[in-house]
This record gives C-alpha cells, structure tokens and sequence, in this order.
C-alpha cells in the first residue's frame, strides 16, 4: 500500500508544480500589475467545476543557451476544455510567468491539439493571450509552432468560432493568430499589440512612441480596427467572452442557440412613432431602434469605437440570436467610407459563416466623397460590403428607417443582392440622391429660386418616400416604426427554413 502511497503523493506534488507556473514570487508581481493569471482567468471564464486540463505535464526540448537546466511544468501555457452556460468550449491560455508567456515548440504544440480537438468536437476555441512572441532560445523551432497555429486558425475559420483575449503585451507572432480568429477583445490598461515595439521602431524609423500608443486597447480599438471590443480588467473581460458565445452556435453546422424571453412578440414601441426626425437632415441614434426591439433591450455591440458611422452587433429576437447592421445617423450622418464598410463586411461574412440571421437597418446618404477616401481605395472597401452581403445565405432582412441614396442604397442589403425581406418606413427615402442635389443636375439651366424649391418640393413627392419601390416589389411590406419589433419576427420566422446555395466554387475572390 505504501508503494502505491507513494505514487498517488508523486503525483499529487508534481501537479502542484504545474499548477506554480513561475512561482509565487512571479505570480504576485503580476497580479499587482492588475492581472490575474493564467489559471485565475481560465476559473472565471468557465462555468465553476468544469474544466478539464490537458497537457499539464509538458516541458520544453531546447538544450541551447541552458535551456535544458531550466525547466517550469507546463511550459507557460495553460490548456484544457471546459463549459460556458453548460456548452463545450476549448481554451489555452498563456502564462506570463513563465518565461514571459514566449512560445516554444512544447507549447506551441499543446495548442495546437486543442484546437484540433475543437474541430473534431466542433466547439468554440477560446485563447486567452499573454506572450512576447516567439521563445529566442529555440530559433526556428518556435517560429514553426507559430506558422503551425496559423495554419490551424485559418483551417478553423468559419468551422468553429475563435475567440482571442489580449490580456497582456503581445508582439511579434503573438499578435497574428489573434488577427485571424474571428473576435479580438483587449484590457484597457494591461494589454498591447505590436508586430514591434517601440525600441525596435526608434532603432529603424527613429519615431518614439509609447507602448499605449502604439499598441494599447484604445488605439486598437479606435484607430487601426484589429481588436473588437474592450474591458476594464481581466474580470470584466472574461464576463464579456461568456456573454459573446452565447449569441454563436459551436460550429458552422448548427443554429445559434435559442435563449427563452418573456418579452412579448407582439410588443409594440410608440416611442419609436417619433424616433426618425421629420427633418431629413437632423440626426438620431439608430442603436434606440436596436435597443428596443430586441429581447429585453439587451444589444451586444462589436466595434463600438470604430468606425462609428456604422453599428453592428448581436441581439436576440423571440428568442433567437440576430446579427445587426445599422448606419448610424448620428455620426458623420451615417455615410459609407473605408473603414464602416470593412467593418461592416467581416461581421456580415462571421453571421454568415455561423448561420445567424442579419438585420439591416438603412439611413445612408451614400458613400463619403473625396481625395482621402478615392486614394485609400473606396472602390475596393466598399465593394467588400457588397460581395459580403451578396454572399450571404442566412435569412436578411432589411429595414429602411429614412435615406437610402444611390449606391448606398444597393450595398446595404438591398432587394437586389438577395435580402429575403425588405421593410420600409414611411419616412424612408429612397433615391438615386436627395432632392436638391438631383434638381441641381437636372434643372442646371433654372436659375430662379422659387421655381428651383417648388421643383425640389415636387422631386420631394414624387421620389423622396417608399412608395415607387414599393411599387416595383423592391420593398415588401411598409411598416408603422412601433410596430418594428412584431414585423422583425415575423419575418425571421418566414425565412427560419430558407435554403440556399452559392454555385459550387472553390472559393470566391473578395475584393480585398
């Protein structure tokens, strides 16, 4: 009995190695830096009691540089799956205390077979980011555990979801696995993405820049659009992962999961009577609209800080998880530029790719004119939202508050490109332009003032409302704004069975 004692004591004292990580000391040092650790963030993202580590046991090969004299247990990666809201998730998370969380060819490979689980198992990946790139000491070998990940990331792409928390300084490598899962969330004092850092950017261009700068929650989050969303802490963030899974199905071949409500169907909003200002010029919020109709007001949005001209996000609906697409009004008068349109394109192409339906609310004057936006290729990003709404086969349906001018008009789920069912306002306008526009180009030659207003009052009633489209079948249905919630449903409940194929292809070549 004592052999075996002995053994079981064995056992127990070298998985409470693994579980040290670097140390107590190390530990310490970065929870003061306002962090949890590894093993702390994977307990609060995970229902309690669910997870199940793998792997915990491994070590690092490298005998270089005395690498084969210092070894830590679990080579500063933490992987293993586990349960959100009772549904399977995978998940690695990278420990900073070990050798500043780089990746060798030991850890490399413990992700890689999560992620291969994930696959087969067609569950969520979920990578909790903590790493300075590529371990130094191993060379080459590292940089092949990087590319190995790459790889797997775009072999997943569209087949499970992939979720990726930057919770501390990431660089180099670090930061391109994280580019190729599907939603980026950062902590807004803790965490940095660069491909390289500020000492390395004043040694080759001389420009100094802080960590912050460069690659900090905010300017990802605001400025360069590579991260979605952002947290206070890595408590907040971990409460945000939990609540983004639950919009997404596991895998590309199921629905998103059904959430019960007693928010009635039928309910209908008179304050949405008075939303749209009469005044075509005058701006309002769209995100009241999304609110409101939605399940118990609960809007979940992606990118909030970016591009802001357009907002997009997740709901639910009777139940049911929706992706929405909304210009906004208030900003920049909602127009299409560069950066709403790629914006807007990825999150249609994700819905798309994971079967949720895509709600698209239209108030666009059109696309942003102008040397900056025709140099920066307008062109090219705008088409991206096309091809991407084009693409899609999930049920769209598409609702028009008040402008929908020229190409804009087309681009933003339009009849034309395949939207199942197509909702208009009566306060909506649909035209190649807004009325004075089109007079001065039609009525170039009339010079007095009056007739030129009682041509546009009379361009006013004949094209700015719903009606010729609807006349041509281009808009289904024309609806009361409080009746939005009730219509929404009913037509998401019309398309639940849609059933359509793109011609068979190897892949489509997305203007990118």
């Amino acid at each position: 009995m004592s052999i075996l004692q002995d053994k079981f004591n064995e056992f127990e004292r070298r998985s409470k190695e693994a579980e040290l990580g670097g140390g107590e000391a190390r530990k310490e040092k970065h929870r003061k830096a306002g962090k949890k650790t590894a093993r702390e963030r994977v307990d609060l993202l995970l229902d309690a009691g669910t997870f199940v580590e793998t792997d915990k046991f491994v070590t690092h090969t490298a005998t270089d540089f005395g690498m084969d004299k210092n070894k830590i247990v679990g080579d500063g990666v933490v992987t293993g799956f586990g349960k959100i809201d009772g549904r399977l998730v995978y998940v690695f998370s990278q420990d900073f205390t070990v050798f500043g969380g780089s990746l060798s060819r030991a850890n490399a490979n413990k992700i890689l077979k999560i992620m291969d689980l994930s696959m087969k198992a067609g569950a969520p990946v979920i990578g909790l980011n903590d790493s300075g790139g590529a371990r130094i000491q191993e060379g080459v070998a590292s940089l092949a555990g990087y590319a190995d990940i790459f790889y797997q990331n775009v072999m997943a792409s569209g087949v499970v979801p992939q979720i990726s928390a930057i919770l501390g300084p990431c660089a180099g490598g670090a930061v391109y696995s994280p580019a190729m899962t599907d939603f980026i969330l950062m902590t807004k004092e803790s965490s940095y993405m660069f491909v390289t850092g500020p000492d390395v950017i004043k040694t080759v261009t001389n420009e100094e820049v802080t960590k912050n700068e460069l690659g900090g929650a905010m300017t990802h989050n605001s400025k360069s659009g590579v991260a979605h969303m952002v947290a206070e802490d890595d408590e907040q963030a971990m409460m945000m992962l939990r609540e983004l899974i639950g919009f997404m199905p596991s895998n590309n071949m199921e629905d998103p999961p059904y959430k019960p409500t007693n928010d009635s169907p039928e309910r209908e909003d008179e304050s949405l009577q008075e939303l749209v200002p009469a005044d075509p010029n005058k701006p309002y919020d769209i995100k009241e609209i999304i609110e409101t109709v939605s399940d118990d007001n609960i809007f979940f949005e992606i990118m909030p800080h970016y591009a802001k001209n357009i907002v997009v996000g997740f709901g639910r609906l009777a139940g049911k998880p929706v992706g929405y697409v909304a210009n906004q009004p208030a900003f920049f008068a909602g127009v299409l530029d560069i950066d709403s349109s790629t914006k807007a394109a990825r999150f249609v192409r994700f819905c798309d790719a994971f079967n949720i339906p895509l709600i698209t609310m239209v108030d666009v004057p059109g696309f942003l004119p102008g040397t900056t936006q025709e140099f920066g290729g307008i062109i090219k990003h705008g088409a991206k939202l096309l091809y991407a709404f084009s693409e899609a086969t999930v049920p769209k349906i598409t609702l028009i508050t008040r402008k929908a001018y020229g190409g804009a008009y087309d681009v933003m789920s339009s009849k034309h490109i395949g939207a199942d069912y197509n909702f208009a306002y009566p306060t909506a306008e649909i035209a190649v332009m807004g009325a004075d526009g089109a007079v001065n180009i039609i009525y170039r030659k009339v010079t007095d003032l009056e007739e030129k207003a009682k041509i546009v009052e009379d361009y006013k009633h004949k094209f700015a409302n719903p009606y010729k489209a609807a006349e041509l079948g281009y808009i289904d249905e024309i609806i009361f704004p409080k009746d939005t919630r009730k219509k929404l449903i009913q037509a998401l409940e019309m398309t639940k069975n849609k059933s359509k194929q793109n011609p068979h292809k190897k892949h489509g070549n997305i203007p990118l």
